[in-house]
């Protein structure tokens, strides 16, 4: 598979870049800055959009 052609499913990824917000110094989605996802594991990003809980923080693992 070339990179330049992603499979029918994933097309719609094509021009975008991901990232653990936890790996870099601050991040913003729409003006807002994200607080990584507790855990080493995870990448997610919590803004003040999205409710808890959230996976990773200590006693969180198998839920």
């Amino acid at each position: 598979m070339e990179l330049s052609r992603p499979q029918p499913g994933f097309r719609v990824l094509r021009d975008y870049v991901a990232f653990y917000a936890g790996a870099v110094d601050e991040c913003f989605v729409d003006g807002e800055r994200v607080t990584p996802q507790p855990g080493d594991f995870y990448g997610g990003w919590i803004t003040s959009h999205v409710a808890g809980p959230f996976k990773g923080v200590p006693g969180s693992r198998f839920w």
